[in-house]
């Protein structure tokens, strides 16, 4: 059988016999390594097309990954036939057009390494290292959203291999229907092999804000984080989060071993003007570390990159959004960042609206559109004897969380669901979840692609 598809394809195909088996793109979330009994590392759409053909034609279960950077492992099932993308990472920019076309294999670095020649960007991740595939497709928050919305807001067109082999174009002229579900609904319709993003003038110089304050100052940063963002124009994107920083030799001793608050912004304008607008966000406590200045996007975009090492740490992440963020929330949350059970764990809080808002909740898949802020509760530690306590722990503060708030979750940032998988589709999608579910049916009837965040075609 194997035979039959090195035949077919111009890429190695690899079974866990075979030299380069182990060498696959590895995934971020070590508790969900994978293990797959066949991998196609594929070169190009055509292989693809044979890879996805060969698996529907064998009855074999099949798993998509691009960046492979899924929290709840959805790109590392078990005793599958894994397509993996990691080959197929060119970009191709036209300046002229502000547009840059994006094959599913690539990461943010490969696609800001590109348009930042041109000074140009679409709104990615805040690590470079994700992929662009997974984030795109479940929506795309990065350090330009509240200025320029999200990823999926960004995708114009995309190339799509659906379970039939058939090669799609989704676009504004054509299976419109299919690029409304790709505008946040997941890995549900097939493989895209290439995506065309819109880009914006950004750069390649950005006002960068990134403040350590003590994490017993929590609750006083926090307050006056919130109190900020909620007069800051929509040129600034603001982040809050909490972490214990390592004993690195290239980082001020006043900060080694210590669990600190740190205030990430960005600035989508004049970098001068940008550290002006942003220099509150500096003084809301004792400073600890202050890395604020003029900074190339490309750096920005890197900046968190060392927090989130692959195959390294077990993930398990909660998310849910917030209409608001009373004094009892902020108390809250510093409270749970004072209690994290691994240096490792974040609990972050994202301003969200500006862009973000200004798109209709059913113009695209991607529903929640209104809630100004986002908790995301990043349980990250190194040992599997660990999981328990520390899966505990984040479910714990989770459900916790709804006393302050509960306007739905966020797929991107949510481990693996101990709920029924509707419940957490409902939360997501709300009211487009009966139009996803209907176009999945059309393009996916067999649902052929269920390693994602599965949604359930509609009867006939």
């Amino acid at each position: 059988m194997i035979a039959e598809l090195r035949e077919r394809v111009s890429c190695p195909v690899l079974a866990p016999e075979d030299p380069g088996f182990g060498e696959v793109r590895a995934v971020f979330n070590a508790m969900h390594p994978g293990d797959p009994s066949l991998v196609v590392s594929c070169f190009g759409t055509a292989d693809v097309v044979d890879a996805v053909t060969f698996a529907r034609d064998n009855g074999l279960a099949m798993s998509v990954r691009g960046g492979g950077h899924s929290i709840a492992g959805l790109s590392a099932s078990d005793s599958c036939m894994l397509i993996d993308l990691a080959p197929m990472h060119a970009v191709q920019v036209d300046a002229a057009a502000r547009l840059a076309r994006v094959q599913g294999g690539a990461v943010w670095a490969d696609v800001d390494r590109e348009t930042q020649a041109f000074g140009l960007a679409t709104p990615g991740g805040v690590v470079s290292d994700t992929g662009v595939a997974g984030l795109t497709l479940g929506g795309g928050y990065g350090w330009l959203r509240r200025k320029y919305g999200l990823a999926a807001d960004h995708l114009l067109a995309a190339e799509v291999v659906g379970p039939d082999g058939q090669v799609r174009i989704a676009s504004e002229n054509e299976n419109t229907d299919l690029l409304w579900a790709l505008r946040g609904g997941g890995g549900n319709f097939g493989v895209v092999t290439w995506f065309t993003f819109a880009l914006e003038e950004v750069g390649p110089t950005v006002a960068f804000g990134g403040t350590f304050y003590p994490i017993e100052e929590a609750a006083q940063v926090i307050r006056g984080w919130r109190d900020y963002v909620a007069i800051a124009p929509d040129e600034v994107t603001a982040t809050c989060l909490t972490i214990t920083m390592p004993a690195d030799p290239e980082l001020p001793e006043a900060v080694h071993n210590r669990a600190c608050v740190v205030i990430g912004a960005v600035y989508s304008g004049g970098a001068d003007a940008g550290m002006d607008i942003l220099r509150p966000l500096r003084e809301l406590g004792t400073p600890l570390m202050d890395m604020s200045q003029p900074m190339p996007f490309t750096a920005v975009q890197q900046g968190f990159d060392a927090f989130f090492p692959r195959n390294t740490l077990q993930a398990y992440w909660k998310s849910r959004y917030l209409s608001s963020l009373s004094d009892e929330a902020i108390d809250f949350v510093a409270a749970r960042a004072l209690d994290r059970p691994s240096p490792f764990t974040l609990v972050n809080l994202f301003h969200m609206g500006g862009a973000i808002a200004a798109v209709a909740p059913d113009a695209t898949a991607f529903a929640q559109r209104s809630s100004p802020f986002l908790l995301s509760i990043d349980g990250n530690w190194t040992e599997p004897a660990d999981n328990d306590a520390n899966i505990a722990w984040v479910r714990r503060t989770f459900q916790e969380s709804a006393n302050y708030g509960d306007d739905g979750v966020y797929l991107n940032f949510t481990g693996r669901s101990e709920e029924p998988p509707d419940v957490a589709m409902d939360s997501a999608f709300g009211a487009n979840l009966r139009r996803l579910a209907e176009i999945k049916a059309k393009y996916d009837p067999t649902n052929m692609f269920r390693s994602n965040n599965n949604i359930t075609p509609a009867p006939n």
